[in-house]
């Protein structure tokens, strides 16, 4: 019979909020449901596992996710009202509490979106990602389980990026003694939607962010990847070396703009610096989409076709880790989902992917060398 859970029932920080249901959980803690009475509303509240306490690159990524969060204030992001610690030593963030389910539940339930309902999404969430990037934090775990859709009286869809456990930020959200659990050459991010070179530990821009929002349009527009992929290794594989299959390819007996495909390719291209340059752009470029232009005005040009092309401004300093859904891969340690009914069909991976595929490459090498002496001999 498992342990009663320790906070269910309590009360917390003198009497501020009272904890009333678990709604989730996973390898760092738990997620609960709490009343604020002060303010008569209903707050969501992450504990850190107290078991995890000693673990101080866990306890520096959680400080992180919430003070990133807490600089935040678009409406399409998650909102952090407080942070601490508990009267008894456990880590806590509170946080708006979301009525809905998330972007990759809602395509299993309900089956690829139309064009019309996917575009405002994603949209939305370029806003809210551009913000983040100005503040000079680049999300790196962008997945349909880290965008959630709020259905309320007043909004239908209305997304909420979320977990930004995995987050690479600035100088800025860095505190004194704060773990840098991230360097050149180490692989952070969900293979299904990590960018090339995310994927080969280069050092991220705005546009690798960029790469994973596309990826998700492309998966609620047909309910498919970009790839076709057996493992995250070969999904890490053809984010690098891959060719996209054609959306229009991918969803029998739907039609495409021509425009939205022209968009998307360009959104996953290989090298960052011919995806569009910021969030803003893109969700720029959805918009004319949406407003159904059959081309994009000549400042969302290709860098190619104009003078002015910009590049994506690099955030030189880095953080931490966590996941949920499809897993996260982290270099130390293992990522589990925050929430029991999110997917969990991928196996947490703790590997260098990097080298892995390095070695891949060199055995072939070796295997073709000897065929080729082999038959030499002869």
């Amino acid at each position: 019979m498992p342990a009663p859970d320790p906070f269910l029932g309590r009360t917390i920080l003198n009497g501020a909020f009272h904890i009333e249901l678990k709604i989730g959980s996973g390898g760092m803690g738990a997620v609960y449901k709490a009343h604020q009475p002060e303010m008569n509303r209903f707050v969501a509240v992450k504990i850190l596992h107290p078991k995890l306490a000693d673990r101080k690159d866990l306890v520096s990524r959680f400080g992180r996710e919430a003070r990133a969060l807490s600089q935040l204030s678009h409406p399409n992001t998650v909102r952090v009202f407080d942070y601490g610690e508990l009267e008894d030593g456990p880590l806590y963030i509170i946080m708006e509490f979301l009525e809905g389910r998330n972007l990759n539940q809602s395509v299993r339930v309900e089956g690829p979106f139309a064009v019309e309902r996917a575009l405002p999404i994603l949209i939305q969430s370029c806003g809210a990602l551009d913000e983040a990037h100005k503040a000079g934090i680049i999300h790196r775990d962008l997945k349909p389980e880290n965008i959630f859709l709020v259905q309320s009286a007043s909004f239908r869809d209305f997304p909420k990026l979320l977990d930004f456990g995995l987050a690479k930020v600035g100088e800025q959200q860095m505190r004194p003694g704060s773990v840098v659990l991230t360097q050149e050459g180490m692989v952070f991010g969900t293979p299904e939607f990590m960018s090339p070179e995310q994927a080969q530990g280069k050092t991220l821009t705005a546009a690798s962010d960029v790469y994973s929002l596309a990826v998700i349009l492309y998966e609620v527009l047909t309910g498919k990847l970009p790839f076709d992929a057996r493992n995250a290794m070969e999904h890490i594989q053809h984010h690098v070396t891959g060719r996209p299959i054609s959306i229009n390819h991918r969803a029998p007996g739907k039609t495409f703009p021509p425009l939205l495909e022209q968009v998307v390719h360009r959104a996953l291209a290989k090298r960052p610096e011919e995806r569009f340059a910021t969030a803003a752009d893109f969700g720029t470029a959805l918009q004319w989409v949406f407003n159904g232009a059959s081309q994009l005005p000549p400042h969302l040009a290709p860098p190619s076709q104009r003078p002015d092309a910009r590049a994506a401004v690099p955030v030189t300093t880095s953080t931490p880790v966590a996941g949920a859904g499809r897993q996260a891969v982290v270099v130390h340690g293992h990522s589990k989902p925050t929430l029991p009914e999110l997917r969990g069909d991928r196996r947490n991976m703790s590997v260098r992917l990097l080298v892995a595929v390095a070695v891949s490459f060199t055995l072939l090498g070796i295997a073709l060398a000897l065929v080729l002496v082999r038959l030499l001999n002869h």
